[in-house]
């Protein structure tokens, strides 16, 4: 084994735990089987070192996989040593955080490791939604190990030496590596909905402290609180004009302008990601239609609507957050549904599981509509019919069926433009106007766009103590 290379693996998790805080268990472990001159190749550690430290100051557990002992393989007692982390998160209630880099599968032991490995995705979903999981992948993770971030609740990739897959791209028909490298870090965060972020290694693990301090430490942690050091009642001056790019309206309305932004390279459209109010951590869901870089450069316009990716990336935020008891923000700007032939392939299944994911939290939702909301799409987002809590609006806001004009142009087909006109004002006033959303009760207060971040404060503050009884099953089938 290479001292040198094993560093890589250790230092990993010194740069991500607190200074001085990492406890290795099973340092010792190797492999049991002798075959293939396996004698000549056994290794402390077994090609993952595991343990347990803290992140500011909150216990976690972690592995990190050693490349240099036989490529990071998984073998019997590799796995077993992952599972047994588990085992302890389960009992003591704090997260655990895979740093991945592995060549996949040990061939020396076969059904041994195959049989272990299993093991790995029982563990996982036991503590899926028990324990906050996260996997970092800084190497190889590919074949089976590419489903162990697919079981966990967050996963980052190293930009350039990060490589997640199921099959390789030269083993996909009519696919070399040339034309699509569906293996890199881009495509998997643009395309699968799988990555939450990638970056260089010291990026990727500052980030996964910044997340772990906003997570809750289990399920049933409910001291996942800061002390807020910005004003409660802060006016928001600029945000009227981030409807267009949510994430920047959701840093508005942050303490401290701080929001965490999750998948933020697949189905953009949607924005989600935590933020705190008060001190305690909010779980957030926007539609967006702009998008701007670092230096505050439009990168991306769409047209405003929900695309099918939009809704699978919110239905699964939704459910993280419910299980999780993290309340629920959405900001709704949103015209319909994404008309495009590859949309509309899994755009009813998509928007079914994200309004299952609404309907069906019981956590505390707050609903604030900041622009346009038309159609069904904007019953799905969070809408008082669908179970939100409280629903605010913008005194700019619209709140109707469609677009007045549209409207107009089909109950009036046939009409001169001159009655078109005149019929798409009248609609506009009496059915898309805020005024009549909230006379019939669908909006519990209009407020001006400044005030948001007290309204929503006041509302989460107010639904603290919420509980809600639902009907018996074992689970939802969505």
């Amino acid at each position: 084994m290479s001292n040198a290379t094993q560093s890589v693996a250790a230092a990993r998790i010194n740069s991500l735990l607190d200074a001085n805080s990492f406890v290795e268990i099973g340092q010792t472990v190797t492999a049991r089987t002798t075959d293939f001159n396996m004698t000549e190749k056994k290794a402390p550690s077994d090609g993952v070192i595991t343990g347990y430290g803290v992140i500011d100051g909150s216990l976690v557990y972690v592995y990190s996989q050693d490349a240099s002992v036989l490529n990071g393989t998984v073998g019997e007692m590799h796995a077993k040593k992952i599972a047994k982390i588990y085992d302890l998160a389960l009992k003591v209630g704090a997260p655990v955080i895979g740093l991945v880099d592995c060549a996949g599968l040990r061939l020396q032991e076969a059904t041994d490791a195959l049989e272990a490995f299993g093991e790995i995705y029982l563990k996982q979903t036991l503590a899926s939604g028990v324990v906050p999981q996260i996997t970092a992948v800084f190497g190889t993770c590919g074949g089976g190990m590419a489903v162990v971030p697919a079981l966990t609740d967050f996963t980052f990739v190293e930009a350039k030496k990060g490589r997640l897959f199921v099959n390789t791209p030269n083993a996909l028909e009519g696919n070399r590596v040339e034309k699509c490298d569906s293996a890199s870090a881009q495509f998997q965060s643009e395309e699968t909905g799988l990555v939450d972020g990638i970056g260089t290694e010291e990026e990727i693990l500052g980030q996964i402290r910044t997340l772990v301090s906003m997570l809750p430490e289990n399920n049933e942690d409910n001291d996942s609180f800061k002390e807020c050091t910005d004003d409660l009642n802060r006016v928001c001056d600029d945000i009227a004009g981030c409807t267009g790019d949510t994430a920047i309206a959701l840093s508005r309305i942050a303490d401290n302008g701080e929001f965490f932004e999750t998948k933020a390279a697949y189905g953009q459209d949607v924005v989600t990601g935590f933020l705190r109010l008060n001190g305690a951590t909010v779980g957030a869901v926007a539609n967006r239609s702009e998008s701007y870089d670092a230096d505050g450069n439009k990168t991306e316009i769409s047209d405003g609507t929900l695309s099918a990716r939009g809704a699978r990336k919110a239905a699964d935020f939704v459910k993280f957050c419910d299980a999780f008891e993290i309340p629920v923000l959405t900001l709704t700007n949103v015209t319909g549904f994404k008309a495009t032939l590859c949309n509309e392939k899994m755009m009813a299944k998509s928007v079914g599981e994200m309004v299952h994911a609404f309907a069906s939290a019981t956590v505390p939702k707050v609903n604030v509509v900041v622009g346009k909301a038309y159609g069904t799409a904007y019953v799905a987002m969070n809408s008082k019919s669908v179970g939100a809590d409280m629903v605010y609006a913008w005194d700019t806001a619209e709140i109707g069926m469609m677009d007045a004009s549209l409207a107009a142009k089909i109950m009036y087909e046939g009409a001169d433009a001159s009655t078109l006109n005149e019929k798409a004002a009248e609609y506009k006033e009496i059915q898309n106007g805020i005024a009549s959303a909230a006379a019939r009760g669908y909006v519990d207060t209009v407020i001006k766009a400044e005030d948001t971040r007290k309204y929503v404060i006041g509302a989460f503050e107010m639904l603290f103590t919420k509980r809600e009884d639902r009907p018996s099953k074992k689970h939802g089938t969505v």
